[in-house]
């Protein structure tokens, strides 16, 4: 519809996938604001193709917008090793640490931390089990569209989703962490 001159269309698009999009990109990078502008340059990407009439309806949207994010991801780690950042002694990105902001009621508190524990655990993961388990989890890719998004096979996808809960099962175990 986008396409076919319906600006509007671009509007249920964004509003459709961007959730999906944007906690992926942010699971990767790790950085709310970096998150916002690589998530702002995939839909600029995609406006581009669509008006230039490059995208074919071969398969589905959401899949291409991910091997999008995933690209512009994977080209923002490549710069910023040239780049390294400030880290706290815990290895943390020193305006992780940094609160700038007050806080909120008692669930999204307890939310958030939950949400951080997990984020977390997920982070000490080897970065092919990461990898899948944030495409699977928050962007709820099937085990197909992550194999195609990731360049293996579907077992080798399925094996790395296993392998990474167990190690997440083992972390809360040694850690004795309740969510």
């Amino acid at each position: 519809m986008y396409m076919n001159g319906e600006s509007n269309a671009m509007n249920t698009l964004i509003s459709r996938y961007k959730d999906k999009i944007f906690t992926s990109i942010y699971l990767l990078v790790k950085d709310r604001y970096l998150a916002e502008d690589i998530f702002q340059d995939v839909f600029i990407r995609i406006i581009d193709t669509l008006r230039s009439g490059r995208y074919t309806d071969e398969g589905k949207f959401l899949p291409w917008a991910m091997r999008i994010a995933h690209n512009l991801c994977v080209d923002h780690f490549r710069k910023i090793k040239r780049n390294p950042t400030i880290k706290t002694s815990d290895d943390r990105d020193i305006f992780e640490v940094l609160n700038f902001s007050e806080a909120g009621v008692d669930s999204r508190i307890m939310n958030e931390q939950t949400s951080d524990k997990v984020r977390r655990m997920i982070d000490l993961l080897p970065e092919d089990q990461r990898e899948v388990i944030i495409l699977r989890h928050y962007a709820d890719l099937s085990f197909k569209e992550i194999a195609d998004l990731t360049n293996c096979s579907i077992n080798t996808a399925l094996g790395r989703m296993r392998y990474g809960l167990l190690n997440l099962r083992k972390m809360m175990t040694e850690k004795q962490i309740a969510l």
